[in-house]
């Protein structure tokens, strides 16, 4: 039985059921009882608002002869699927005036946030979708997840209440651990690992905790928008440092280290958005001047578990010896991003704050998606899932490669093809970057714009091309829709 706020005014001169019928009224007026929605009966209404049931029935009565309401034989009494004609919908509750909206000062924050592209932009139904970060979602082991679930939702008392520990499930940690362990290298056991909300919470714990306003924060030019908002968020100042075809240009770091820069955010396994790789040689010389300059490296590795021609390299924590490396991952790219699940690999000195913010933070992260993720990856599922995916992917990313040299020949240049799950297209064509998004979207195409992804300029006809979730036929459509929005030969 639902309950209802309903405010009467202290008025001895106006009955008790006439007050009611005309807060009912105007709730109806104004959309707060919405047609067809059930309302309580009139002696819980009665026991409810501390009033005689005689005058609920009354107020009732006289909404039913007028139309607002209708009664259901056995069923109960229902706000009318058809209001009167008159209704007038504009209608403010009685004694409240109209007022214009409240002019509220935003931060600059805020702000910025207010300025930006959407994070999902919506896309239509029958659109070739090449924005990245998209999995192949009809290729996941559904009934596999959905078994595991189930063997965790006959829940227990000690699932139902708050858990013991925010850094998250133990099972899972040691079972990420060990994965960490033997595909990227990584040093940690489970008492390194702090559960999260995704690589993005991971990132805000990260800055909440090691910024403070007006430190100075250096990154990735082009890079991420969603880490550089949560380090301006915390008033940082954002020192971009280049990329290059070897991924960032650490020999700036060197020039630049009256800066005093307190931390660095990399992508060094495939560099979002140009997919390059930071080769060992720059990842040695990035860990000696964090060393040098007593700064902290944060190195999220959204997608390495997708390598295609290269042998893969150890992540930069792994080659970390002096404790100046917190490492982030995710399962929603390699697995589905409904599954708000990441994890943050951090210095055994920065393991009790760490967990106490995420406690203040959210307190904890779903458990029963972390028990089955511990069995998804234990019993081998994940692993699996992986290397089907990898070859998927690597067939996906060539035919991507082949439409476009077919369609756009010497006008194209790709980078980034060797990992992860999108690419870099740059296209040799005179025309705005906004004006070719128009474009492709009239022939029913979406991609990621990769202009705004740089601080100091640049990325003319640079798009960011996702390719992990389109079949071969998908992606052939797709390239020639672009070609014919292009205005290719």
């Amino acid at each position: 039985m639902i309950d209802l706020a309903i405010s009467l005014p202290d008025s001895a001169e106006t009955p008790l059921h006439d007050q009611l019928y005309k807060e009912l009224r105007r709730s109806i007026v104004i959309g707060r009882l919405s047609p067809g929605q059930r309302l309580p009966s009139t002696r819980y209404l009665a026991e409810s608002l501390r009033l005689s049931r005689a005058t609920v029935i009354q107020s009732f009565a006289q909404l039913l002869n007028e139309g607002y309401l209708e009664a259901r034989r056995g069923s109960g009494t229902y706000v009318s699927a058809h209001l009167p004609d008159e209704l007038d919908r504009s209608l403010p509750p009685e004694g409240v005036e109209r007022a214009s909206s409240a002019v509220v000062e935003l931060s600059a924050f805020a702000e910025e946030l207010r300025a930006a592209v959407p994070l999902e932009p919506r896309v239509p139904a029958n659109a070739i979708n090449f924005r990245d970060g998209r999995p192949a979602f009809d290729r996941f082991p559904v009934e596999t997840w959905r078994k595991l679930l189930a063997r965790h939702c006959k829940a227990s008392a000690a699932m139902l209440d708050y858990t013991p520990d925010p850094a998250g499930h133990r099972p899972l940690r040691e079972a990420i651990a060990r994965y960490l362990s033997r595909a990227r290298a990584v040093r940690c056991g489970a008492e390194n690992i702090v559960i999260v909300g995704g690589s993005q919470q991971a990132i805000d714990l990260t800055s909440r905790l090691l910024i403070d306003r007006g430190d100075a924060v250096a990154v990735e030019d082009p890079g991420y928008p969603g880490a550089r908002r949560n380090f301006v968020a915390q008033g940082a100042r954002l020192i971009p440092i280049p990329v290059d075809d070897q991924g960032l240009c650490v020999e700036q770091l060197f020039e630049r280290h009256a800066h005093a820069i307190r931390l660095i955010y990399v992508t060094p396994s495939h560099q979002f958005p140009t997919g390059v790789t930071l080769p060992l040689r720059r990842r040695i010389e990035l860990l000696r001047w964090a060393h040098r300059a007593g700064a902290i490296v944060l190195e999220d590795d959204y997608d390495s578990a997708y390598r295609y021609a290269e042998r893969p390299i150890p992540a930069l924590q792994g080659l970390d010896e002096a404790g100046c490396v917190i490492y982030v991952g995710t399962f929603s790219k390699v697995l589905f991003p409904a599954l708000r699940i990441g994890y943050v690999v951090v210095p055994k000195a920065l393991v009790e704050v760490f967990v106490r913010a995420k406690a203040y933070s959210d307190r904890q992260s779903p458990l029963i998606e972390q028990y089955a993720l511990a069995d998804f990856i234990d019993e081998g599922h994940f692993e699996r899932h992986v290397r089907r995916m990898r070859g998927l992917y690597e067939r996906r990313r060539n035919a991507l490669i082949d439409q476009l040299k077919t369609a756009f020949g010497t006008n194209v240049a790709v980078r980034g093809e060797s990992a992860g799950m999108h690419l870099l297209a740059k296209f040799s064509i005179e025309v705005p970057n906004d004006e070719l998004v128009l474009r492709a979207a009239r022939e029913g195409v979406s991609l990621t714009n990769a202009q705004p992804l740089y601080l100091l300029g640049g990325g003319e006809g640079e798009f960011v091309l996702g390719f992990a979730e389109l079949d071969e036929e998908r992606i052939a459509e797709g390239v020639q829709r672009l070609a014919r929005a292009f205005g290719a030969r």
